[in-house]
């Protein structure tokens, strides 16, 4: 009698940095950063926890990796290509920081993510030297190129924070955030009350307005047409 094959059990990917991240912003999703756990990791991905510390010392390395992969996605995706090189610088700061605030909105707080983290490849620092490289070229010195890229980011990435902190996935809005409700409750202060459609609606609007206002700052500060 012959002998039944066996069967070939599936291929189980190697556990590598970019398998843990990549479980990691899927799981992201899912429960946001708190709920987030080396552990949950590790089940998803069919292993003991304590293998995961051969990659990550801990969960702040973890997010860093994370924060990295997804600045990599974002400067790989060919849906949104930027500005060619002799575009105008505003045309360029533009494009970059409409950019980060999409990339940062695809993963339940992704901006929280991206906060004080260090990446841990080079594709920032390319992408850096090119958009520095631009500013230079349309009359900025280095300190002020710098100063400018740092402020239009720091704005979306406070921005996406806040707007997350309502709508934490496109579709979702958090309790405690009906401006009709918060209108009733201050009734008694009628420009805090009305600032409610100002501050939790239109994000899309507010997030373009505010940018330029940024810009427009940029350019007033240091002359630069």
């Amino acid at each position: 009698m012959n002998a039944k094959p066996q069967r070939t059990p599936p291929r189980v990917p190697p556990l590598t940095r970019l398998t843990v991240a990549e479980t990691a912003l899927r799981l992201l999703n899912e429960g946001g950063l708190e709920k987030l756990t080396l552990r949950a990791i590790a089940q998803e991905l069919d292993v003991k926890a304590p293998a995961l510390y051969w990659h990550f010392k801990n969960k702040q390395e973890l997010i860093d990796e994370m924060a990295t992969e997804m600045f990599r996605r974002m400067v790989t995706s060919p849906e949104e290509p930027g500005p060619d090189d002799s575009a105008p610088w505003r045309e360029r700061m533009l494009s970059a920081n409409r950019r980060l605030r999409e990339a940062l909105l695809a993963y339940r707080d992704g901006a929280r993510v991206f906060t004080g983290s260090r990446f841990t490849g080079t594709e920032h620092a390319e992408q850096s030297e090119a958009y520095l490289r631009a500013l230079l070229a349309h009359g900025f010195e280095l300190p002020q190129a710098v100063r400018a890229m740092a402020t239009a980011f720091s704005y979306t990435l406070g921005f996406v924070i806040e707007e997350q902190g309502v709508h934490p996935v496109p579709g979702e809005r958090r309790d405690g955030y009906d401006v009709a409700e918060r209108g009733e409750r201050l009734a008694d202060y009628p420009l805090a009350a009305a600032a409610g459609t100002h501050l939790f609606e239109e994000y899309d609007e507010h997030f373009e307005e505010g940018l330029q206002i940024v810009i427009d700052g940029i350019a007033a500060r240091y002359a630069i047409r």
